[in-house]
């Protein structure tokens, strides 16, 4: 099975969908994305970009709300806090790690820190 991004305007993806592998391969039977992407924009139009579980294909499995990247090839995920910044595998990271105490923090933006979540 494949999986295919619906895209708008801004590239933000609308829906994934599973198609057959057959609806991907050319004559050969050889796997080939812009034949799924033109099987889904003939049965549900729009415009599609592959994705995968794995990661394989665009670092991240595209989710509903998450930004096609053409410059790095990758779906990206919504920015959680304006000073979180992208890496090069389309992660958002902290400006501070997070800790590795064992404890379960929550980010604050605010004060830029990892705060440690009570009662849990």
């Amino acid at each position: 099975m494949a999986h295919f991004a619906e895209l708008d305007s801004n590239n933000v993806v609308l829906r994934v969908v599973i198609i057959a592998n057959k609806d991907t391969a050319d004559a050969d039977g050889v796997e080939k994305e812009y034949i799924g992407a033109a099987f889904c924009e003939s049965v549900l139009g729009g415009t599609w970009k592959q994705t995968s579980y794995n990661g394989n294909i665009r670092k991240n499995y595209a989710g509903i709300g998450y930004t096609y990247r053409a410059d790095i090839d990758a779906f990206v995920p919504p920015q959680p806090y304006a000073s979180w910044v992208l890496d090069e595998n389309a992660q958002w990271q902290a400006p501070i790690p997070y800790p590795t105490d064992g404890k379960r923090y929550e980010w604050d933006e605010s004060t830029q820190s990892w705060v440690e979540v009570q009662g849990v």
